[in-house]
């Protein structure tokens, strides 16, 4: 179930009398719903879409239970880029959730804040560690603070409707990144997909059993990490054998897949930027 606000939650947040709100929910402007006694109520994921619409700015965010660390609102994604970067680096997660929820609230895609801001400064910080001039700590926490981003986005997102046609993913065995596989998540659902990630460290068995509880259209996987390659193309046969009889698409991507690996795989698309797998997935809901 939603976590509904209150008219004067959402006024105090953005910064407008709660007159004002109300007239705004009474025209429609602002979606709501109404308690048994009559009592304006808003969600979250609701009041974000009006203020990327309308351009509202969010003035107390901690007030609908959002991070309240102010910086600068990232201008570009670029910009946005370098100021993830550094929050991650220094370790400021209060920071680098509100700039990656700034970015969300002016209208930057989720797969552009994946595939642009996060992924890339993601990719700056591994050259420095390769360089030896970072800590792999950093790194490592730096993961963990852009989760606690990616689930602050998650709230804000809409919900897809109820007929909106089922993903699920995540990693197998001996695959600890939790972040690839959020990401894709995360995207599919703002395409208005049903999209669960499963998590990680997943047996090919019980994703198996997924599919088969699930019937889902579309499974992804999130290949980052390969200590065993055989044991992976094992898996990964079985894997696409099941999905294959139930007319489940089956999508992968991740560093760890070279070109040479993918050779000796069967699937249906090999997505390496979320846009293409949100464009691979959109294209399974066009009509025949």
């Amino acid at each position: 179930m939603k976590h509904l606000l209150t008219p004067k939650q959402v006024a105090q947040a953005i910064g407008v009398s709660e007159s004002s709100l109300k007239r705004w929910c009474d025209r429609g402007a602002l979606s709501m719903v109404r308690t048994a006694g009559g009592h304006r109520r808003l969600s979250l994921d609701d009041v974000v879409a009006f203020l990327r619409q309308s351009g509202h700015q969010i003035v107390r965010p901690e007030l609908l239970g959002l991070p309240p660390a102010r910086g600068q609102s990232p201008a570009t994604i670029d910009r946005g880029r370098e100021m993830v970067r550094q929050a991650l680096l220094a370790g400021e997660d209060a920071q680098c959730r509100r700039i990656v929820l700034d970015l969300y609230l002016a209208g930057t895609s989720v797969c552009e804040i994946g595939d642009q801001v996060l992924a890339g400064a993601f990719h700056d910080i591994g050259d420095a560690w390769e360089c030896g001039d970072i800590s792999i700590y950093r790194e490592r926490r730096g993961c963990e603070i852009a989760i606690h981003a990616l689930h602050d986005l998650s709230g804000a997102l809409p919900q897809p409707p109820l007929d909106a046609p089922r993903a699920i993913g995540g990693t197998l065995e001996s695959d600890p990144y939790q972040l690839p596989t959020l990401m894709v998540e995360l995207a599919l659902r703002e395409a208005g997909w049903q999209a669960t990630s499963l998590g990680t460290l997943l047996p090919a068995l019980t994703l198996m059993d997924a599919l088969r509880e699930n019937k889902p259209r579309l499974l992804w996987l999130s290949v980052s990490s390969i200590p065993d390659v055989e044991t992976f193309l094992a898996d990964f046969a079985a894997l696409h054998a099941a999905a294959t009889e139930q007319g489940t698409a089956v999508v992968v991507g991740g560093r760890a897949l070279s070109e040479e690996l993918r050779r000796q795989m069967s699937y249906s698309a090999y997505c390496d930027t979320l846009r293409h797998m949100v464009s691979f997935a959109q294209s399974l809901r066009q009509p025949a």
